[in-house]
């Protein structure tokens, strides 16, 4: 979350979906609602429009594990009353997702529901179909979420609307950065889940919970799957959407021992910004760019003395390295990636101190 992070122009669409998901999903709890009543006519009858009953009737005849999707809702249906109301309360409370960032929340559900494995068997695998088998191939809306048979927005729709809407520089040919660690995005950024599908499928297809981010952030070493709670509170954390870490926090410098550090504007936000680091171990990969940079920038400075010292040139005096150092800085974009550590790793080598080290490094080159 080091750069802004906003919904796009599909955002209804998945909005949309999360509401046929919740709509869907209750309806299979409810007490009287059995395996015989899972039909197109019923499905129309309960469902927002006949367009996204007909798709859904259509879903579920989809094969996932070697076997229709319909098992799976099946399978919900069957489900003892007890455990639908279980689920049915888990549902709801998952559903109202922006209430966690709102003054005294109601509990959030730190585990799974309390049914029988078979039924959470069957909810999990049917969830997550809808981002794995639906929104891959497409979902029944346009992209202001108006029902539609045909031509309705997927996958490859949201992460190409997130990274436009999300550019440092409009020109297509530029480098994109990730939203959440500011580094190169890459070709094939991976759109992340900020609450892991994997423990809360209801949220599989849900524009507060989907980001496109760069591989080295979503892989498991980093963010992967891990919770982004303290045991049901998000108190502590940050989210993209509801509460965003943008501007709450700035980098800093431990110089001698060439580390960044983040370090929170309002001392209120210290525990989330410590959250969001270690979550994304930001700190040290930050701190691996900074000294990547700093040996890049020695490597320059070295070969321009070496240039100098070949064509019995005057040597670098310290005015002219820092003069260097001076215009490096004023040469960084905001668009680059890595633009902020390489900034910090700027204002760390204008310490006269650090500058004076420069230049007499720059005396044993030959």
């Amino acid at each position: 979350m080091l750069k802004p992070i906003h919904y796009v122009s599909c955002s209804p669409a998945l909005a949309a979906c999360q509401r046929l998901m919740q709509k869907f999903s209750l309806w299979l709890c409810e007490e009287n609602v059995h395996v015989v009543d899972i039909t197109p006519d019923n499905l129309k009858a309960r469902m927002p429009s006949h367009i996204e009953a007909e798709w859904l009737w259509t879903f579920l005849q989809r094969i996932d594990a070697g076997q229709a999707l319909l098992t799976h809702a099946n399978e919900i249906a069957s489900t003892p009353v007890n455990e639908k109301n279980a689920l049915r309360s888990w549902i709801l409370t998952v559903s109202r997702l922006a209430d966690q960032f709102q003054p005294n929340p109601i509990a959030w559900p730190a585990t799974k529901p309390v049914v029988a494995e078979t039924a959470w068997s069957a909810f999990k695998p049917l969830m997550m179909a809808f981002y794995e088998k639906g929104f891959r191939s497409g979902l029944p809306y346009l992209f202001d979420g108006t029902p539609v048979a045909i031509g309705g927005i997927n996958y490859a729709n949201f992460v190409q609307a997130f990274r436009e809407a999300h550019r440092q520089n409009p020109n297509p040919n530029a480098h994109e950065v990730c939203v959440l660690c500011g580094g190169l995005l890459g070709q094939t950024p991976e759109v992340d889940h900020w609450i892991a599908k994997s423990a809360f499928p209801l949220l599989s297809v849900c524009a507060d919970n989907l980001l496109p981010i760069c591989g080295e952030c979503n892989s498991t070493a980093n963010k992967g799957e891990k919770d982004v709670h303290s045991a049901g509170s998000f108190d502590d954390w940050f989210h993209p959407y509801f509460r965003s870490a943008n501007g709450k926090f700035h980098l800093d410098y431990v110089l001698p021992e060439l580390t960044v550090k983040c370090t929170a504007i309002e001392t209120a936000d210290q525990p989330k910004v410590d959250n969001l680091s270690q979550l994304l171990n930001l700190a040290d990969r930050w701190t691996r760019e900074f000294k990547a940079e700093y040996a890049n920038q020695q490597d320059i400075l070295r070969g321009r003395e070496r240039c100098r010292v070949k064509k019995a040139q005057t040597r670098h005096t310290l005015a002219d390295v820092q003069a260097y150092v001076q215009q490096w800085q004023a040469d960084l974009l905001p668009s680059q990636p890595h633009h902020e550590v390489h900034q910090v790793l700027c204002s760390a080598m204008l310490e006269p101190a650090r500058l004076a080290a420069w230049h007499s490094e720059l005396a044993s080159v030959s």
